[in-house]
């Protein structure tokens, strides 16, 4: 399965599907669209937002050819930000805690002091989705690439932990975990790393938000994020699919509740994967943050087959989206490979 591929094109997806229903009620959706949403994608090419123009500037930082360290790869997202930044292809309605820290980033100094600090906007979560997709990358690794190109733009401690969980529920399905399994994989994670602060990666970031440990700054993190899912939970003991999703777990303006409600839309519809889309892009909060989370994480355990063929040509940036997605595709299958021989060999 191209799981890659997949979760990449399920977040442009519900990226384009979202985008002319945000800032909409539910009943103005419903009465443009009935009361199954959009379904089908619009224009030629579809358009997306700064969410997919984000999550493949993070992508392309992880691609290029350099070591996945925090001395090589911050100023490669830094340079990926700030050229994002100045594009004139950034006219979707950007978020404004992004704009203010790249206009930031794009001066000399250090980050710590770019980031809007008391921010947890959901901006950081719907870009990480590539950090999850690299295969094998160690876990701890993982939880600090996330934490930094969130950290670069929203410095609240929130910020940094729901992009963590966003990507390691992005890597837990592209490796076969069961969606339905996820919340309570997620809550046991926000347990487990509740006191652990990236110093390799995130600096100073605590004393700059006047913390008064490393450990109480992305404490209050992991708490927030950890009710979030509690939410999640409760929510799916007994789910109105009709309903509108933000009532059962928020509008997802913020981190937390964008991971919350995008996770939350992928398991109201889990074998139906254009129904979730159309349930998130059909909410009272942030759609097309939903619907792209929603999508990435479909894509992410079902692969680029579960999606409508016809819809590949007419996403915009379907050939960075492709080759990406390939890229990391193939040295996935490579990695699967070699992990069988391995085991067909052993005595």
């Amino acid at each position: 399965m191209q799981h890659a591929t997949g979760s990449l094109f399920g977040l442009a997806y519900g990226d384009a599907l979202g985008k002319p229903t945000e800032f909409q009620t539910v009943e103005q959706i419903i009465a443009r669209y009935g009361p199954g949403g959009p379904r089908d994608l619009e224009g030629d090419p579809a358009l997306v937002t700064d969410d997919t123009q984000m999550a493949l500037a993070v992508a392309h930082a992880l691609h290029d050819d350099a070591a996945l360290t925090p001395d090589e790869l911050e100023p490669r997202l830094r340079a990926r930000f700030v050229a994002w930044w100045r594009s004139p292809d950034n006219n979707r309605a950007p978020g404004g805690t992004c704009m203010a820290a790249c206009s930031r980033l794009a001066q000399p100094g250090r980050w710590q002091h770019a980031t809007v600090i008391t921010s947890k906007g959901c901006g950081a979560n719907m870009r990480v989705t590539p950090v999850g997709l690299i295969p094998g990358l160690d876990l701890d690794i993982l939880a600090g690439i996330a934490q930094l190109q969130a950290a670069l733009t929203h410095g609240h401690p929130t910020g940094l932990t729901a992009a963590e969980l966003t990507a390691y529920a992005v890597r837990l399905l592209r490796d076969g975990a069961d969606l339905d399994t996820l919340p309570a994989t997620l809550r046991d994670h926000c347990a487990s790393q509740r006191r652990r602060y990236h110093h390799d990666w995130l600096g100073d970031l605590w004393s700059v938000a006047r913390a008064s440990t490393p450990e109480a700054f992305i404490a209050a993190g992991w708490d927030e994020c950890a009710a979030a899912v509690d939410r999640l939970s409760e929510a799916l003991i007994d789910p109105d699919r009709g309903a509108d999703p933000c009532a059962a777990t928020g509008a997802a303006w913020i981190a937390e509740e964008a991971l919350a409600t995008g996770l939350y839309c992928a398991l109201l519809f889990p074998d139906n994967p254009v129904t979730a889309l159309a349930r998130a892009a059909t909410s009272s909060g942030d759609s097309d943050s939903i619907a792209c989370l929603t999508g990435a994480f479909l894509g992410a355990t079902g692969g680029a087959e579960i999606w409508p063929a016809h819809w590949a040509t007419r996403i915009e940036y379907a050939d960075q989206l492709a080759s990406l997605g390939a890229a990391w595709d193939a040295t996935a299958d490579t990695e699967r490979t070699d992990r069988n021989q391995k085991q067909f060999l052993a005595p």
